[in-house]
């Protein structure tokens, strides 16, 4: 039997696969989707097995050396996604594979055997049972080394669910663990030997008294408490036969000690049913149809997904919602382990590595039926897919920025093509993209104009800081929102303050000479952080003391200049002493459970005033908050990148929908220098459809997407000139190659001209139909290889491109 493998090299000229010969002792066990080791060239490389055939492509072939697991991570559907993943993103193959397993599973680790839970060791094969005769666990590579041959008949055990396998990662991914104490007989004979007890045995008699009769078992630890007995005890009941002790796993559980109140589905509005109903259909039929949610903020789109996550699970099948980092906010967990209790497994990057290998393997293992995570969740192991459903779906954290270049958006409908099921995408404001397909029927649209309850959608005002400037206020703070403000502290009402920006201001000047303090490695200004008194690069990370004089001319009127969160929060403690605020951004959730804790001390009126950057702008709804205040609404406006209108329209709109979602009026004030446009003004009025008419007209005229494709080519290298060569050859290369009524731009610099000290420049390539494209790419990158291997080039292509920056 021959294994066609890919080995773990991301390279060009390795990324096929290769044939393998599996040793007779190996072929019984070896399974497409298994990680393997092999040699290659001198070295012993792990691999992925992506077939397995009688045919060679070659006639000497080197032997497979072990398989890394005993049953495959990738499931066939995964494998096939990472072909296509890889096609589309123009990535290696291995990086895709790589892309779908959890990152525990990338680490260096070990692999043991152990006797599954509520299994005894009689249910073993003698030839298994003999490994376990002093010993709960058995290393894998033991099994290899000693005796090859009794590997599948492991094997089998595992899928049966007899054994388990654990994997060891770093010595310090394990499985959490406690004793459980079991009857070893059946209650009359238990009977018989507590008669026969001696009377001085008294804790033998009181704990065997209890257990006989637990035949889910007992914590040991518990048993000795209630009986104020020794571990001696349940030793001699052990030896006697009467008990036996079992090393059971307890998953480490991200919630511990949280209370989910158990939720029953809501009483849908008319508006709410009739967009569920051809949602249920779908999976009733097992039909895969892309469905867009469209729905003001507060018009009830969870209550939406949960009735029709019911629908699923009623059927068997399982879900997979994916909610934005950003927004992964305790009230969305709340939501869904309030519905659906333990069937939920969840996935972030706030969950400690073992909770992160545990939550992972309760979805192999078939323990929950639904997994609500952040972008990489889309990869679920499921493989009984019913549903799938994209929350906030217009955001660009969906967009993953390093290869491979997935979008999770085109990732769910794929795999919703793949598994017959419907692809729910939900957000009051909708990618134009997205939006732009709904009207052309390739979606369909589903629409929630109200919110729920008939509540109204709260007053926005916006406030021209111009004018504020010239009235003599040169505060932060408007005077109409500073005078809203005191009013919610009277009334002991609670506001959020937006600020898309953290540290305490954006850069330092100095008056005399105009230095801006910039990175020595990046062009880009440093950011003051007050906390340190230090001077940040929020891309490379470099940081510096902050000077007391202009390091050009010497001069002491060197300034700060913009606004930070920590410069807000300052001024709070000066114009309101009174008022009790959490700030929220990078700096002060970056550790561990600090950004739930912090909003659930807003959430118990801990608080007045909820300052933040992003991570506050979505997801949340706490019933006192009634006043929401946008620092500087035109922060994203000037951004070079074509969808910064859009993005501030997204934002402003988004941040608006925290006000007034429960039974008190909500009012928003948004302050801008830039009060005019379009984007600001229509996200006062909560009026999605003049936007996308507006920005559809200027997109068109400008040729960008929806109406044209977008791919990015950008490159870099710590010398100038190379660049600037190498980016050149290129757009010649493709303009000689792509048709006429492609647009080919570039190359530029980048709107970031270096970035730890290489030089970036950039190609843009717009296109309506472009068949050829991808493998005349990857003909240039074939080209380029040997400068990219010898000199350092990079070369990186986005396909679908996000980030212009």
């Amino acid at each position: 039997m021959i294994a066609k493998v890919i080995v773990d090299i991301p390279a060009s000229n390795v990324n096929k696969t290769f044939d393998y010969l599996i040793p007779k002792t190996l072929e019984a066990s070896a399974q497409p989707g298994m990680r393997v080791a092999v040699p290659f060239g001198p070295r012993k490389l792990q691999g992925f097995i992506l077939s397995i055939t009688k045919d060679a492509t070659v006639s000497k072939l080197k032997r497979l050396q072990e398989l890394l697991d005993p049953v495959p991570v990738l499931t066939s559907e995964l494998l096939s996604l990472g072909q296509w993943l890889s096609e589309e993103t123009l990535c290696f193959l291995i990086t895709a594979f790589q892309a779908m397993i959890p990152s525990a599973l990338k680490a260096t680790y070990k692999k043991e055997f152990a006797l599954s839970q509520e299994q005894h060791l009689s249910s073993l094969p003698s030839q298994v049972m003999r490994w376990f005769n002093h010993r709960t666990h058995i290393p894998y590579d033991e099994i290899v080394t000693t005796e090859p041959e009794l590997l599948p008949v492991f094997q089998k055990l595992v899928t049966a669910g007899t054994l388990e396998v654990i994997y060891k990662m770093n010595d310090k991914v394990t499985k959490k663990k406690i004793k459980v104490v079991y009857p070893n007989q059946s209650v009359g004979a238990l009977q018989t030997l507590l008669a026969a007890l001696p009377p001085q045995a008294l804790k033998q008699k009181e704990v065997l008294h209890y257990v006989m009769n637990e035949r889910e078992g007992v914590v040991q630890s518990d048993l000795l408490t209630m009986f104020d007995a020794s571990r001696s005890t349940v030793t001699a009941l052990e030896k006697k036969g009467a008990v036996v002790v079992i090393d059971q796993e307890l998953y480490r559980d991200p919630f511990a000690g949280r209370e989910f109140k158990k939720t029953t589905p809501l009483t849908l509005t008319a508006q709410q049913e009739e967009s569920m109903r051809p949602m249920v259909a779908a999976v009733e039929e097992e039909r895969h149809e892309t469905f867009l949610l469209h729905g003001v903020t507060g018009s009830g789109k969870t209550e939406v997904y949960l009735q029709t996550i019911e629908a699923v699970l009623q059927k068997g099948k399982e879900a997979i919602v994916l909610v934005p980092e950003i927004s992964l906010t305790p009230q969305m967990v709340l939501r869904f382990k309030g519905r659906f209790g333990s069937r939920v497994a969840v996935m972030h990057s706030g969950l400690s590595a073992g909770e992160k290998y545990d939550e992972w393997r309760k979805i192999q293992r078939k323990e929950v039926s639904v997994v609500v995570g952040a972008r990489s969740a889309v990869f679920a192991p499921f493989e009984n897919l019913g549903l799938i459903i994209i929350d906030e779906e217009h955001e660009s954290s969906y967009k993953q920025e390093e290869n491979p270049r997935y979008h999770a958006r085109d990732v769910a409908i794929h795999r919703g093509l793949m598994n017959h099921c419907p692809v729910i995408l939900g957000s009051a404001t909708p990618s134009l993209e997205t939006y732009a397909r709904a009207q052309k029927g390739v979606y369909t649209l589903c629409e929630l104009l109200e919110r729920v309850n008939s509540r109204e959608l709260p007053a926005v005002e916006i406030v021209d800081m111009r004018e504020e400037l010239r009235n003599g206020n040169r505060s932060m703070f408007s005077e109409d929102l500073f005078a809203k403000l005191q009013d919610r502290l009277q009334k002991g009402e609670q506001s959020v303050l937006f600020l898309n920006r953290r540290g305490y201001s954006s850069f330092i000047l100095c008056r005399d000479c105009g230095y801006v303090g910039e990175c020595p490695h990046c062009d880009i200004s440093l950011t003051y952080h007050k906390k340190h008194h230090t001077l940040r690069c929020h891309y490379c990370g470099y940081a510096e003391e902050m000077p007391t004089n202009c390091p050009s001319c010497e001069s002491s009127y060197i300034r700060f200049f913009g606004t930070g969160t920590q410069k807000v929060e300052e001024e709070l403690a000066k114009l309101l002493p009174e008022a009790r605020v959490i700030r929220m951004d990078v700096d002060t959730t970056s550790r561990k459970g600090s950004h739930e804790k912090l909003l659930s001390q807003f959430g118990e009126g801990k608080a007045d005033i909820l300052l933040g950057t992003q991570m506050i702008a979505k997801g949340l709804d706490f019933p006192k908050v009634t006043l929401v205040g946008v620092l500087a609404a035109d922060t994203m406006l000037h951004l070079p990148d074509f969808r910064a209108s859009e993005k501030t329209f997204q934002l402003l709109t988004q941040v608006s929908g925290r006000a007034g979602r429960h039974e008190l009026e909500g009012e928003v004030v948004i302050q801008s220098y830039t009060v005019g446009h379009y984007s600001i003004e229509l996200a006062s009025k909560h009026d999605y459809h003049t936007f996308y008419k507006e920005e559809m007209a200027v997109r068109q005229s400008h040729r960008y997407p929806p109406y044209y494709y977008l791919t990015l080519l950008s490159f870099s290298h710590p010398d100038v000139l190379k660049v600037v060569d190498a980016s050149e050859k290129c757009a010649g290369y493709l303009r000689e190659r792509l048709s006429e009524r492609t647009l080919i731009l570039g190359p530029v610099v980048s709107p970031i001209a270096r970035i730890k000290d290489r030089y970036r420049y950039q190609v843009m390539i717009k296109y309506k139909n472009e068949p050829a494209l991808s493998r005349i790419i990857q003909e240039l990158l074939q080209h380029f290889q040997p400068l990219m291997d010898k000199e350092g080039l990079h070369i990186s292509v986005d396909m679908n491109a996000q980030q212009m920056m």
